[in-house]
């Protein structure tokens, strides 16, 4: 692509965009190497990698290059047989960890969600475990050498660290002595060129034997080895060189085993570039919100509400047009300062980042070609020093563009014409267009000439555009205007202003009769857009509301049908089981009256007979008759005091203690009395007709585990009341049955239920303490309750 048309376009700023989403320099290397191409394929597999990468982000959040370096220098001063120092050992070995740790990221991912392309290229990525661990086990994250590295460094350091403790002991005894103190100028001991020495006041010198090591700055300090601990100082000096040494034998070993995988590792970089970088792109769309276009070859453009990825979204505003079916060129006329330049700076950018694998700021189902091709001729690039003139450096650009451009080719030119008298830049413009035209290019241009607007009427393939101007405000609204001419404006901003009347009517006056017909016609067209883009934005409305009506009705009898056909398997499956059971006691009936009339040679004896009957009876199916049951049961029933009753709500038996009013009643259920209304309340018997002294119902409703209580309560799948609900009946139950310990299983989930829970537990009166599942209980999803 040519580098004019990419700088024209500010292409150079979304790469400089894209790279603040690499993580790693690898990717804003890859970054800066990015070019358009236009080859159709190519750019579908870009798109198609980048797309990839933004389903992983939606689902998994940020692709995790942490750790991963530019070690391209230090592989290959392995290759050449250099010694890599501790710091380029750490970085191949965080690099290494950096891989392993990606590919199985995405991997993982691909498991879930099939993302081919990405899988595709992780699977190429090596594992170099055996390396990797063996210079950390070297080499800790201070690219510092551990004593462990090898037996030797461990036994040099320990001896150079009892070395030294034993000077500076020596030393620490020595400045210790009051008549030592006098001739120091600082308690403390120091190092210099790597020897222990003291700060001796510059006065004492001759007193103070030893050798000078340094000075201050000021000479009044001078830095002394005491002879004393010369000896002890020159042991230290040859244990360092022989950890120096040491470390130099670990480095060239650890050097040797990257050596070995250095082809792999070279190969890693080149893919974690690539990986990174495509990650940098689904950062991008993430940013400018942006969506996947659909590509093709056959110059088709349908931009749908695209924005200029440079300008604030706050206040750009959005470009619908479409360009390459019903006509190939489009002729934006319209004032300065409207947004003509804006907007051909828009298609061509969005077209550039297409055809570089980026997702563009549109809305979905936009549609890009990929071209061979981009040609612009934007802006004013007059060049005093070259001595062209505004005319003669567009036409200069026009000319390249006319010798290099393919009918494949998409031609954006700005002000075409300008710069000369009117009437050849017309006829000039005019006679551009058509051999462009012909040439079977896409071409947008923008003008100022009247005499295009008539030829873009007349010329079968082209098509007028404008952008829109609110002469209400004297302002542009920088909207495109496709299929509309745009209008000078001048009289009426002259107007608005306060250029005198008279003036603007003989202005008007000048005007030839069929200019003037022509923006009497440019008015008409744009009232008529107006109306109908109100009442095409009347009717969108409507059809949102009706098809958000639809999908409710939708949803509706959706749900009927489902809560429908649930009834109706119900229903049939009681039925079967209702014949079926009727069947067979029919069966027995009849089994029973042959045997009985086998053994009866007489016949069967009325007795028989009649249970023979009830039995037939018995055995009808009873759909019916629980119907009319529950049917009899909705009809309320006198509730008195000592009544067996049912709470519905909560689906427990007890019976009434008190009533104190017409509305509600005490209910005792098992050791708690309830306030409960009346019509909760469904009555199973009356109270006995001679009521025995009250007693305590604590004593009287004792029961033991014979009865087969559960010792555990599975909640999963309930919400929090219906939990709630269910855990204080079942405490109740297991408390009566004198259950020690039992177990709520709530599932681990959010968290919600088993907090809720452990929250309602902790003020429970049955309940003594309460904790976690061990691992052999269920872990986190149970809470195991004592009780009291």
């Amino acid at each position: 692509m040519n580098s004019k048309i990419l700088k024209t376009m500010e292409y150079e700023k979304i790469l400089y965009k894209l790279s603040h989403h690499a993580s790693t320099s690898l990717g804003k290397d890859a970054v800066e190497k990015l070019e358009p191409i236009g080859e159709f394929e190519h750019v579908k597999l870009r798109l198609q990698a980048t797309d990839e990468a933004v389903n992983v982000e939606r689902l998994k959040g940020n692709a995790p290059f942490g750790g991963i370096r530019d070690i391209r220098s230090a592989i290959h001063r392995a290759r050449i047989g250099g010694m890599l120092n501790t710091a380029e050992l750490l970085d191949i070995s965080t690099t290494m960890f950096g891989t392993r740790r990606l590919k199985r990221f995405i991997l993982a991912v691909n498991e879930e969600y099939s993302v081919p392309m990405l899988k595709e290229q992780v699977e190429l990525l090596s594992e170099n475990k055996p390396v990797e661990d063996k210079i950390n086990s070297c080499i800790d994250e201070n690219a510092a050498v551990l004593d462990s590295a090898s037996p030797e460094l461990g036994r040099v350091r320990s001896e150079l660290r009892t070395g030294e403790a034993r000077v500076r002991e020596k030393l620490e005894q020595m400045i210790r002595t009051p008549s030592i103190q006098k001739m120091l100028q600082d308690v403390l001991v120091t190092i210099r060129n790597d020897r222990y020495v003291i700060p001796v006041k510059q006065e004492y010198r001759s007193s103070f034997g030893g050798m000078i090591h340094d000075q201050s700055a000021s000479g009044a300090t001078l830095f002394i080895e005491p002879e004393s601990v010369v000896q002890l100082n020159n042991k230290i000096r040859e244990l360092k060189l022989k950890e120096e040494v040491e470390i130099e034998k670990i480095l060239r070993m650890l050097t040797g085993l990257v050596a070995e995988c250095v082809e792999m590792l070279a190969s890693d970089v080149e893919l974690l570039a690539q990986l990174d970088f495509i990650f940098a792109k689904a950062g991008l769309a993430r940013e400018l919100k942006a969506s996947r276009p659909r590509l093709n070859d056959r110059g088709f453009l349908k931009i749908k509400r695209g924005r200029h990825p440079l300008i604030d979204p706050e206040v750009v505003v959005p470009l619908d047009l479409e360009l390459g079916n019903d006509y190939q060129s489009i002729i934006v006329t319209g004032p300065n300062t409207g947004g003509k330049t804006v907007s051909l700076k828009t298609v061509g950018l969005l077209s550039l980042m297409a055809m570089s694998g980026l997702f563009v700021p549109a809305e979905e189902g936009t549609q890009l070609c990929v071209f061979d091709a981009i040609f612009a001729d934007i802006g004013d690039e007059q060049s005093i020093e070259q001595n062209l003139s505004t005319f003669s450096s567009h036409m200069t650009n026009i000319i390249r563009i006319l010798r290099d451009m393919t009918p494949k080719s998409l031609v954006l030119l700005d002000e075409l014409g300008a710069g000369t008298d009117p009437a050849e830049g017309s006829a000039l413009a005019i006679a551009i267009l058509e051999y462009i035209h012909k040439m079977g290019c896409r071409i947008i241009a923008t003008t100022h000439y009247t005499e295009l607007k008539a030829y873009a009427f007349q010329r079968a393939g082209t098509i007028n555009a404008s952008m829109e101007f609110d002469i209400q405000t004297l302002s542009p609204t920088y909207r495109l205007l496709v299929g509309v001419p745009g209008r000078s404006n001048a009289f009426a901003i002259a107007e608005r202003l306060g250029l005198s009347k008279r003036i603007i009517e003989h202005a008007q006056g000048q005007v030839n009769e069929e200019d003037l017909r022509v923006e009497s016609m440019i008015a008409s067209l744009e009232e008529n857009r107006r109306e109908a883009a109100a009442e095409r934005e009347s009717a969108e409305r409507l059809r949102r509301e009706a098809e958000v009506l639809r999908r409710e009705l939708e949803a509706r009898q959706e749900k009927f049908d489902e809560q429908r056909d649930k009834l109706l398997e119900k229903a049939e499956r009681d039925a079967r089981e209702a014949v079926a059971k009727a069947r067979r006691e029919a069966d027995e009936v009849i089994a029973d009256l042959r045997r009985m009339a086998q053994e009866e040679a007489g016949g069967v004896k009325d007795h028989r007979l009649v249970n023979a009957r009830r039995r037939l009876d018995q055995a009808a199916p009873e759909l019916r008759e629980k119907r009319e049951a529950r049917a009899a049961k909705k009809r309320p029933e006198q509730i008195e005091a000592g009544d067996e009753v049912r709470v519905v709500s909560l689906g427990q038996k007890g019976h009434v203690v008190e009533i104190p009013n017409s509305t509600e009643a005490f209910v005792q259920l098992g050791i708690m009395k309830m306030k409960v209304n009346l019509s909760d309340l469904e009555k199973i018997g009356s109270a006995p007709a001679a009521k025995k002294p009250a007693q305590k119902t604590a004593t009287t409703v004792k029961r033991t585990r014979d009865e087969n209580v559960s010792m555990e309560l599975d909640m999963r799948g309930m919400n929090m009341e219906e939990a709630l609900i269910a855990a204080d009946r079942f405490l109740d139950e297991s408390f009566l049955s004198n259950l020690g310990q039992v177990y709520l299983i709530h599932g681990k989930g959010t968290g919600v239920l088993r907090t809720g829970m452990q929250e309602y537990l902790r003020r429970h009166k049955h309940v003594k303490s309460y904790r976690m599942g061990n691992y052999n209980e269920g872990g986190a999803g149970v809470t195991v309750v004592e009780l009291k």
